[in-house]
């Protein structure tokens, strides 16, 4: 199978390489390909164009309609944050940043890291389900080599990353933030609950303390936030058997995969319920409920179906060759009743000759008999029939040849005149 991950170098796929590899093992019913992309937007692409069995992506990316569910690779959460600021000039003491909370980023620029729009999508869902409006809201984009850039730009209020907790993209970018503009302030998301019920592709989700640094604990204290799936994906046309395979094999290795690449632990099963806002694909949902069929369960209707036609089949032949062969069958039973005549004819019979001539046509009789047997034209209790009339005739033929050599051996004598 192939499946499309990127981008080159990324965690992402260091981890679906890790996986790749551990397919090859003896007796792994799963090979995989590994297809390198720019990222989830190329591999999304490939899978549309079908140049690709899997692909990883993010759930609020635009996929391919039939795009479903094989496995979440890993969840991302939202962290959003405003610097304190930098102290004043003979000043120890930081000064506070005006941001408190979401509603007071109205009229504000925020620095966002990753280039894809998804990102700028998801900013102005929680801007809106916070009561502020996302074009009051400035927003510059970054690429993850830009972080220092964006820290040092004063026009930037607060920063956005979304990846998972362990990013080491947004670790650095918090404690970076911490040495260049002064220690990082989390924004909740405190309506992330009312976001993943009109959105489902988003869930709520917490950002426990000390995520990101325990010294200092950064952050604090739990942090509410808004949290998205990266997913393996295949489309709804790739067989139910292939999907399950693979998602039977990816579960398989996992433990042992996660001792060399521990990001494998992250590797969950998709939701399989049937109003899930990204269906899990048929084979994976079969392995996960415990609802895989065997082999039989599978082709067992087939299999008796054909045994049944080949039954009918077996029956229709034998009626035509019955059929066909009628005519053999008639012209038997005519041998048969020639037969059994013959034999009052031996009884009759004064000349060795005769019988001789008679021993013949039986003969001849005898063969057309056997081949009829051999072509299946006749059963064996037509043979055995003729096999009593045959030796009723060899009876009849013996006792005959005795009688008439008896009566050559003593002729009647002549009366004396």
């Amino acid at each position: 199978m192939r499946i499309a991950v990127g981008p080159p170098g990324s965690d992402d796929q260091k981890l679906i390489q890790a996986l790749a590899q551990s397919f090859t093992r003896p007796g792994s019913p799963v090979r995989l390909t590994v297809i390198s992309t720019a990222g989830p937007i190329e591999s999304i692409g490939l899978l549309g164009a079908d140049e690709t069995d899997l692909a990883v992506v993010r759930a609020d990316e635009e996929m391919p309609n039939g795009t479903e569910a094989v496995a979440i690779l890993r969840k991302n959460v939202v962290v959003l944050w405003t610097p304190s600021g930098a102290p004043r000039k003979g000043s120890k003491k930081e000064s506070k940043s005006k941001i408190k909370e979401i509603g007071d980023l109205e009229g504000h620029r925020v620095g966002v890291v990753g280039r894809t729009k998804v990102n700028v999508t998801l900013l102005r869902v929680i801007l809106a389900e916070s009561g502020v409006n996302p074009d009051k809201v400035a927003v510059s984009q970054f690429s993850t080599g830009q972080i220092a850039q964006m820290l040092h730009d004063p026009l930037i209020d607060a920063f956005m990353t979304v990846g998972p907790l362990d990013s080491r993209i947004t670790t650095e970018a918090i404690t970076s933030t911490a040495r260049v503009r002064g220690e990082p302030a989390f924004l909740p998301i405190d309506v992330s609950e009312a976001i993943a019920h009109k959105h489902p592709l988003y869930e709520s989700e917490e950002i426990p303390g000390s995520s990101f640094t325990s010294s200092p604990a950064r952050p604090a204290d739990t942090v509410e936030t808004v949290g998205v799936n990266h997913l393996i994906v295949a489309p709804k046309s790739l067989s139910d058997s292939a999907v399950g395979a693979f998602t039977r094999e990816l579960f398989s290795v996992r433990p042992s995969l996660a001792r060399e690449v521990p990001g494998a632990l992250k590797i969950e099963k998709p939701n399989t319920d049937k109003d899930a806002a990204i269906l899990a694909h048929p084979g994976a949902a079969a392995y996960i409920d415990g609802t895989e069929r065997t082999f039989m369960d599978k082709y067992s209707d087939y299999i008796w179906g054909g045994v049944l036609v080949l039954s009918l089949l077996g029956s229709g032949s034998a009626w035509l060759r019955h059929y066909i062969r009628r005519d053999e069958r008639r012209l038997n039973t005519e041998h048969r009743d020639k037969l059994l005549a013959t034999i009052a004819l031996v009884r009759k019979t004064d000349s060795i000759e005769e019988l001789d001539a008679l021993q013949r046509e039986a003969d001849d009789i005898l063969r057309e008999t056997l081949d009829c047997y051999d072509d299946g034209a006749i059963e064996e209790g037509d043979l055995s029939a003729y096999s009593l009339v045959l030796e009723q005739f060899h009876h009849a033929l013996v006792d005959r040849r005795e009688a008439i050599s008896a009566i050559a051996a003593d002729p009647p004598r002549m009366r004396a005149r």
